[in-house]
């Protein structure tokens, strides 16, 4: 890649992962941060801004900084739900270009599994949906599911085919906490969960934490491993509820997909690995038109015959997601700590041949924010 880019990715790094009682998220944070930081042959002295993202707390970056002993010039705490860290790359770029820092760093952490609450307050818009029966966030994704098998005759099985073939990265990564083989049989029979989606169409609920060290051309010059560069990012919201959602069938990414390609100056074909939120089978399908890989409605043949399996024609969310690798809440950073992985080269078994451009989607809320990036080395 060229070398007049703003910034790179230049460490990343999951804590553990699974279920970790005993544990908390600033603990989770630090391990992640540490790792990420040796990743990429940098210190926390290095850090002079600071990202994070999260529901356990009101204001997360002052007590993770605390916590670290980072007293950062440039703090974020954007959170749109799982597209937060997607939007934080992007801020952290243009910090980096108004020449406010020289060294990110970007983490999260969840003890979602081992820690349960419901944290959505019932307020505004969602006191019509939740207190009628409504479950949050899957009843939402079901609406989207059922409005999209009504408009196009997407089918379970179709939805299975991503559940299956994410499975199968899953039992090539050491790291995930599901990795026995399932069949689309198995998705179908697994018990329904919120009418059309059944258990195995659902994301995990795990402990766990990520970071990513971003860092200007100048500074990753001098980092230990090969920079991933940021060629393109875009970010939207379109709604909070359901109820206010455009069109069940499209998500934000429709917008932000089209905006990160251009501003990276690339087309589909020249996109070698894909990695997209996967809360639910629907939103890898939604998701997938909405990015224009294929046109709307066709999302379901897309995905069949195993597709996105190893193997198969279209790489996607090859660490095997958040439906089989882990899910801690807001599953966004680890969609690039993956794409970063795939584009050096480092995922043994799983590893995408000749992988030069990966494009990355969070999504957050209900189908409600998007935000892409477009990496390459």
């Amino acid at each position: 890649m060229k070398s007049d880019y703003i910034a790179a990715i230049v460490g990343v790094a999951e804590s553990e992962l699974g279920v970790l009682p005993g544990r908390n998220v600033l603990q989770l944070q630090a391990q992640a941060a540490k790792r990420a930081l040796d990743d990429a042959g940098f210190t926390k002295d290095d850090v002079d801004a600071l990202f994070s993202s999260g529901t356990w707390q009101a204001l997360p970056n002052l007590m993770l900084g605390e916590y670290l002993g980072i007293q950062p010039k440039y703090s974020d705490s954007t959170n749109t739900g799982g597209s937060s860290f997607e939007s934080q790359i992007g801020h952290a770029v243009a910090g980096i270009q108004a020449g406010l820092f020289e060294v990110a760093l970007i983490t999260y952490g969840s003890m979602s599994r081992s820690i349960r609450r419901n944290w959505m307050p019932k307020t505004l818009t969602l006191q019509y949906e939740e207190p009628y029966g409504l479950p949050l966030p899957l009843g939402q994704y079901a609406l989207a599911a059922m409005r999209h098998m009504h408009q196009y005759g997407t089918t379970s099985e179709q939805l299975a085919e991503i559940a299956v073939a994410t499975r199968k990265w899953a039992m090539l990564n050491e790291k995930a906490y599901k990795r026995e083989p399932i069949t689309i049989e198995d998705v179908l029979q697994s018990p329904m969960v919120c009418e059309p989606l059944h258990l195995l169409d659902c994301c995990l609920i795990s402990d766990g934490g990520g970071a990513i060290v971003l860092a200007s051309a100048r500074a990753a010059a001098r980092a230990k491993k090969r920079p991933v560069w940021v060629l393109g990012h875009a970010e939207t919201h379109t709604h909070n509820t359901v109820t206010y959602m455009p069109d069940l069938t499209v998500t934000p990414a429709r917008e932000t997909g089209r905006r990160a390609m251009e501003m990276a100056g690339i087309t589909h074909d020249e996109i070698d690995v894909t990695e997209v939120y996967d809360s639910f089978t629907i939103t890898v399908l939604l998701t997938l038109e909405s990015l224009g890989f294929c046109k709307p409605g066709e999302g379901g043949e897309f995905v069949s015959g195993q597709r996105t399996a190893p193997g198969g024609s279209f790489p996607l969310n090859t660490n095997g997601g958040g439906l089989s690798y882990c899910h801690p809440g807001m599953y966004g950073i680890f969609l690039l700590i993956e794409a970063v992985r795939q584009l050096r080269g480092e995922c043994g078994e799983r590893q995408v041949n000749d992988a030069k451009i990966a494009l990355v989607n969070g999504t957050g809320g209900h189908l409600s924010a998007a935000s892409t990036v477009i990496l390459g080395v």
